[in-house]
């Protein structure tokens, strides 16, 4: 936790780890170009997200967005859930048939505006359910099939 922010918060989601390259990809090729999925915690400074107006240092502080505990590939997209926890407690769960877009949808999209590469990784969004970390608590963000991506909050002096 950066002594910057007051208010640290936690948002877990579903990795999307392309395979293949995509540029100008409708959603057939986008979704044959996904290598796997991987738990992601997409932590983020809320305060400095909002007084700074843009999301570049409310995201990008060393240890925030781990990702992991490994890629999961030739799981069905259709079928994956998300689950965060704080400190064991179920904070979050969401499932991709409740979100805005599909995940071939997304890479398509986002491949009219930027070429996407093999290794590049795509963070779909979060449920609802976010909120805020303090130093001892732990993470656990979990996708059935892919594993649980744990993280200790520390300060950060």
């Amino acid at each position: 936790m950066p002594p910057e922010s007051n208010r640290v918060e936690y948002e877990s989601e579903i990795g999307v780890v392309v395979g293949s390259p995509l540029s100008h990809a409708d959603e057939a090729e986008a979704e044959r170009g996904i290598a796997g999925f991987v738990c992601v915690n997409d932590v983020t400074a809320r305060d400095l997200q909002k007084t700074d107006n843009q999301w570049a240092r409310a995201k990008g502080f060393d240890t925030f967005c781990p990702v992991g505990p490994r890629l999961a590939a030739g799981l069905d997209w259709r079928n994956l859930e998300i689950i965060g926890r704080v400190n064991g407690t179920e904070r979050q769960r969401g499932h991709v048939r409740d979100m805005q877009f599909s995940i071939p949808f997304l890479l398509a999209y986002i491949s009219r505006i930027m070429r996407l590469v093999p290794g590049d990784l795509i963070a779909t969004g979060t449920p609802a359910g976010t909120g805020q970390l303090a130093a001892g608590d732990e993470v656990e963000v979990e996708i059935p099939g892919v594993g649980i991506l744990r993280n200790p909050v520390v300060s950060r002096v």
